[in-house]
């Protein structure tokens, strides 16, 4: 199947550069890879499910956003232990940590992707 994208020439330019190192045969391998790797991260938040231990790294724009983000995570409190944080220019990189209903933790992952200042939103799950 043929499909098409709209992707900013810089971040291309990055996969491109990326994909072609790590020795795959073509963009569209590549494409593909990528692709099954969201599917599972995405299904692992879906799936996991009782009480978790897990870690929440984000990056964002500090002026933009801040404020909401305190408030986020006041609401949060029940499930989050700790944070971390560090700035880098307008961008900073906070990591919180969080133990609790699988749920809760979930419904705070999505509360986090909401904002648009926040560039991504990676979790990990310590394992059982």
């Amino acid at each position: 199947m043929r499909t098409s994208f709209n992707i900013p020439d810089d971040v291309l330019d990055e996969f491109d550069r990326t994909w072609q190192a790590e020795g795959f045969e073509s963009r569209s391998r590549a494409v593909r890879e990528a692709m099954q790797e969201y599917i599972e991260s995405h299904t692992q938040l879906e799936a996991v499910s009782g009480d978790v231990t897990a870690t929440l790294a984000f990056d964002y724009r500090h002026e933009d956003v801040i404020r909401e983000l305190h408030g986020v995570q006041h609401d949060f409190q029940d499930v989050i232990t700790t944070t971390s944080h560090t700035h880098e220019g307008d961008w900073c990189l906070e990591t919180v940590f969080c133990r609790g209903e699988a749920a809760r933790v979930r419904e705070l992952v999505y509360r986090l992707r909401d904002f648009d200042a926040v560039g991504r939103v990676t979790v990990l799950f310590l394992r059982s």
